[in-house]
């Protein structure tokens, strides 16, 4: 063989080696970097336990409650002074990039202002108020995520926080972590991918993920999020008895979102449903009726 062909040979083996190493060495670092971040205390404390109490999660912040608007710090007090929850809240983000509570692109349905909340700057948002359910002009306004994280983390109250579209994740995990938030956050995740981005990105917190049938759980327990770091949302359908056993064997507790049907059936036939649902397997209710609900799972 000539002795260039096998030199080049030589060297090609060398770097392919060498290659395969930094990778194994990369991979090593990866995982060690995982573990040495502090999981959130939600992971151990919302694992699966029989016969743990029930919990309430506020859609919205707080919906249909007259002279309190959704998505409103001031809400957020008001309801945690009657009852023990959780609260789900919706997080957008400013044309200079403030992050600020808004379900929906525009200002209009939930505030004096107008047009689509990218095209205002933070100190715009100023000039608005919030408007409630029923119409009527609140004298609060649009409330910083910062503001609401220190509320959260100085009175224990947990959030699972929902990502607008257009808000970067890693923002969003940047400020729970300059906060020191971690124990009462939850990042909400609505496909497997969007799950196993936030777990790459955020390792340490817990993760609201989409399990609404078999298939979905199946892909979840194969994917390379740890059982430990899921709260599986089941969708705003109730699942029979089974599926619900079947996601607590893997210590995964579920969430229902009563919110829409499931809430009006209650408030037609009687909120002692709320209670039945409990039973079935749900273990979270995630509902836009939480005085109602939390009085019914007494």
């Amino acid at each position: 063989m000539n002795k260039y062909l096998v030199l080049l040979l030589v060297m090609v083996f060398s770097l392919s080696c060498k290659k395969e190493r930094t990778k194994t060495v990369i991979e090593k670092e990866t995982v060690a970097e995982v573990q040495k971040v502090k999981p959130s205390a939600l992971i151990k404390a919302f694992k699966y336990q029989p016969n743990a109490k029930p919990i309430i999660s506020v859609h919205r912040g707080g919906k249909g409650i007259k002279s309190y608007p959704e998505n409103c710090l001031e809400t957020l007090v008001y309801i945690n002074d009657s009852i023990k929850a959780i609260y789900e809240i919706d997080v957008t983000k400013t044309k200079d990039d403030v992050l600020v509570l808004l379900h929906d692109n525009t200002l209009n349905r939930t505030t004096t202002g107008e047009g689509k909340i990218a095209e205002y700057t933070y100190n715009d948002l100023k000039a608005f108020n919030l408007v409630d359910d029923f119409g009527t002009i609140t004298k609060f306004k649009i409330p910083l995520f910062k503001d609401v994280l220190i509320w959260a983390k100085d009175n224990n109250v947990i959030l699972t926080i929902d990502i607008k579209k257009d808000v970067n994740l890693a923002a969003i995990v940047d400020l729970v972590r300059e906060v020191k938030a971690q124990d009462v956050s939850i990042i909400i995740t609505y496909d497997l991918k969007q799950a196993e981005a936030a777990y790459a990105v955020a390792p340490e917190l817990l993760l609201s993920v989409s399990g609404r049938n078999n298939k979905e759980l199946d892909w979840l327990l194969h994917s390379k999020i740890p059982t430990q770091n899921m709260l599986a949302f089941t969708g705003t359908r109730l699942s029979d008895s089974t599926f619900y056993n079947k996601v607590h064997a893997k210590g995964i507790k579920t969430i229902l979102g009563t919110l829409g049907n499931l809430d009006k059936q209650a408030k037609a036939k009687g909120d002692k449903l709320y209670k039945t649902w409990i039973a079935i397997g749900v273990d979270i209710l995630a509902t836009d009726r939480p005085f109602e609900a939390a009085n019914a799972i007494k």
